[in-house]
């Protein structure tokens, strides 16, 4: 019998369908993007850490996939979060390494952030955490693609802005009165508490930050829609000065081990959270770090936050999708924080940003596909004195001595050439200088930096201005010389 030509049309049709296209048709995730501060390599129990105990986040490796060759995009705080957010290197888009509350800029509302892709492709969006990158107008995350903002607007080592609008029902603590909000008032570890574009507590009291955040995320996972939601989650903890509530003051642990373990607990409720919403099956789970380890370990890697030896820029990373990322599988290749964002518009649905990104997609790499690379034949950073990660070398154009560097051997003398090439596979630590033997691979790199920064340098773009009310104290430092102008400068 003879198929029917109606019957044949349709099956070549099919054929001829892309695969995004027939992908589109399929359920897109809901996507949680947990971003730790400061927390290192060596700090979890995944990467070999027995203390301090994390017992959620290795069953979560047993669970997805382990990324052991993850790397940021600085190995400081707001230069990290610009590159997450928007799939750029920090450079490309002006951005300083970290911003501050007296900051004049913020990241651009032009640019497209991961929250502006999922929120165009119909997805629910929340930021719950630390912002860094900009706290006024218009670079708030309610500027930036979030339909709701609840955290800190930058580290919890810094002050507040008095620019700052208040809530009519703001929660003073510590004896703080509402004159000495109106006034001016300001002390260093003294953040405020922001709900979308408003300062709702002050100053912040850091014991319940982990938890509070755990439960403002919680309520959004349950919140019931028929959208998919892009959840970020960047914890305000590792980062000094540290804190946990009372469930995780343990005085016979390092306050570090405690703040550790209750990030790994709040990872925890995260995923009961999901799993009781019966939403597994569907949620994408990102876990990584924005940079190093400031207090605990970056081990066995060279170096800690600062720095652009893997200690400060490759970071603790897991990818969980029950059914669809491998459970109890390793990565090896190397990814970085930059590709989550053309991954999640080829998962979600979403549009590549008109203008020039960095990243690339790696679900090839959290698939587990069979034969997938890494993207990145040369992965790039200007960061300090700037580095490249190719295959299994690591190369610095600068020679080694010059830059933050972390050697436990006391008789160690750097090396003499003027370069430095490590091979990470052989050398995890990167602690014997290769380049001499290796000029080819020494000039390839060199070329490749070059080009990157030739390439950055003629395509930046601006930053945004912060905002400021004319009338509004100055933002100085504390028990620094107050700062004059009414109104920040964007770069």
């Amino acid at each position: 019998m003879k198929p029917r030509p109606l019957i044949c049309l349709l099956a070549a049709l099919v054929s001829l369908l892309s695969p995004s296209i027939l992908e589109a048709k399929a359920p897109r995730p809901n996507v949680i993007l947990i971003f730790i501060d400061d927390m290192g390599y060596g700090d979890v129990g995944f990467n070999g850490a027995t203390v301090p105990k994390t017992p959620n986040l290795d069953r979560m490796a047993g669970e997805g996939m382990k990324f052991t060759d993850f790397y940021v995009g600085c190995a400081v705080c707001s230069g990290s979060r610009t590159a997450l957010m928007t799939g750029c290197h920090y450079q490309r888009l002006s951005m300083k390494p970290v911003l501050f509350p007296d900051s004049t800029q913020g990241l651009h509302p032009d640019e497209v952030t991961l929250a502006d892709m999922c929120r165009a492709a119909g997805y629910r969006t929340a930021c719950v955490g630390k912002w860094h990158l900009g706290h006024l107008p218009p670079c708030l995350p309610t500027y930036q693609g979030f339909e709701s903002y609840w955290g800190v607007p930058y580290s919890n080592d810094m002050w507040r802005d008095p620019a700052n609008r208040l809530a009519a029902d703001l929660v003073l603590r510590d004896g703080v009165t509402l004159a000495d909000v109106r006034a001016g008032h300001k002390l260093k570890n003294g953040v405020p508490i922001m709900r979308n574009e408003e300062v709702i507590e002050y100053p912040a009291d850091q014991t319940t930050i982990t938890k509070r955040y755990t439960e403002e995320a919680i309520r959004f996972i349950k919140r019931k829609s028929d959208k998919p939601f892009f959840l970020y989650l960047p914890h305000t903890m590792v980062h000094l000065p540290l804190a946990v509530s009372k469930a995780f003051d343990d005085p016979s642990k390092d306050l570090i081990t405690n703040a550790i373990e209750e990030v790994d607990w709040s990872v925890g409720e995260i995923l009961k959270a999901v799993r009781k919403a019966g939403i597994a099956d569907n949620t994408l789970v990102v876990f990584t770090s924005d940079n190093g380890a400031a207090v605990g370990s970056s081990k066995p890697l060279r170096a800690k936050k600062g720095s652009v030896y893997d200690g400060g820029i490759r970071e603790p990373t897991l990818m969980w999708w029950p059914g669809k990322i491998p459970a109890g599988s390793v990565c090896s290749e190397v990814a970085a924080s930059i590709d989550v964002m053309p991954t999640l518009v080829s998962l979600c649905g979403g549009e590549m940003p008109k203008r020039k990104i960095d990243g690339r997609n790696i679900w090839p790499l959290m698939s587990g596909a069979e034969g997938a690379r890494s993207p990145h034949d040369a992965y790039v950073l200007m960061h300090g004195p700037g580095t490249v990660r190719s295959g299994k070398w690591k190369f610095y154009p600068w020679q080694e001595g010059k830059g933050k560097q972390s050697r436990d051997n006391a008789t160690w003398k750097p090396s003499k050439e003027p370069v430095q090439l490590y091979d990470t596979v052989a050398d995890i630590g990167e602690t014997t200088n290769l380049a001499a033997g290796h000029p080819e691979v020494v000039k390839r790199l060199q070329a490749a930096y070059d080009a990157h920064v030739a390439e950055i340098t003629a395509n930046q773009r601006p930053t945004a201005a912060l905002v400021r009310p004319a009338d509004a104290p100055s933002p100085s430092r504390p028990g620094s010389p107050k700062k004059k102008g009414a109104k920040a400068k964007g770069k």
